[in-house]
């Protein structure tokens, strides 16, 4: 548990400062400057000025909010409906296996990117978009953890104790297998999390995500592309803040693994 600290704290602090965002009396991120075009760090702007003379700054933390906020947005109903779907093809085996687990595995034959490609060209940029994008390519991952989940602890004496008792399937798997099953789902979870924040980046790089002004890291890397010989920081800050979040996440996906493993849970 010891390990989940660190991680889990500097996780908690970019979730904390991305959700505060507004209270921090930040230059409006969307707000041009011509004048103070490509500005160097200053008193006033701490982080400098982008190729449009908005606060780099503000847009970074705005853009945490944006990129964060769809990539858990995603994870968190991908995680919903495919639990729900693997828990249902856990407990029916055979043909409720196949009517769900089996058919949303179709999903996984196609490449991740290609299929984000595909429904963004064809539904047009935008965060829902993303959104759901990200919920249907994390949602077999999902369902294919918890219906081996389901699987292995079917059979155990408390589910059978269950049973005995007379207990309905749905108040079994709510109350009895869901909880028994947490750990695994909660590093699916986290996984997915950073997962979604370099896809929703990606596709904001290459136009296909967040709509312009809003801030993106995806959109910053893309703008300060075309900058990089004049003010080279400007490609700096947003990919540390990206590799940066995603390592964090990472240690704390890796944490969760080891902490619900009862083989080093109490290392």
């Amino acid at each position: 548990m010891k390990r989940l600290w660190l991680p889990g704290a500097f996780v908690a602090l970019i979730i904390l400062v991305a959700l505060a965002a507004p209270f921090l009396g930040l230059p409006d991120p969307v707000r041009q400057d011509i004048a103070r075009r490509l500005a160097a760090p200053s008193a006033g702007s701490w982080l400098g000025r982008d190729e449009f003379g908005r606060d780099v700054l503000s847009r970074l933390i705005w853009g945490a909010r944006t990129s964060l906020g769809v990539a858990f947005v995603a994870a968190l109903v991908a995680g919903t409906v495919g639990t729900a779907i693997g828990l249902i093809g856990g407990w029916g085996k055979g043909l409720g296996a196949f009517l769900t687990v089996r058919s949303v595995e179709i999903i996984m034959c196609f490449p991740p990117v290609l299929l984000a490609l595909l429904v963004v060209t064809l539904l047009g940029p935008g965060a829902a978009t993303l959104v759901l994008v990200l919920s249907v390519l994390y949602l077999p991952g999902f369902a294919r953890v918890a219906y081996a989940e389901v699987l292995a602890v079917r059979s155990r004496e408390y589910v059978e104790a269950a049973r005995a008792f007379g207990a309905t399937p749905r108040r079994i798997l709510l109350r009895t297998v869901l909880p028994n099953i947490a750990g695994p789902l909660l590093v699916q979870l986290s996984l997915t999390v950073a997962a979604a924040v370099v896809i929703e980046s990606g596709l904001s790089f290459l136009g296909l995500g967040v709509v312009p002004p809003a801030p993106s890291w995806g959109l910053m890397i893309r703008g300060a592309r075309a900058t990089m010989e004049q003010a080279p920081l400007l490609l700096l800050w947003p990919c540390a803040a990206l590799t940066l979040t995603i390592l964090a996440i990472n240690l704390l996906c890796d944490a969760l693994r080891d902490a619900v493993d009862p083989r080093t849970a109490d290392r």
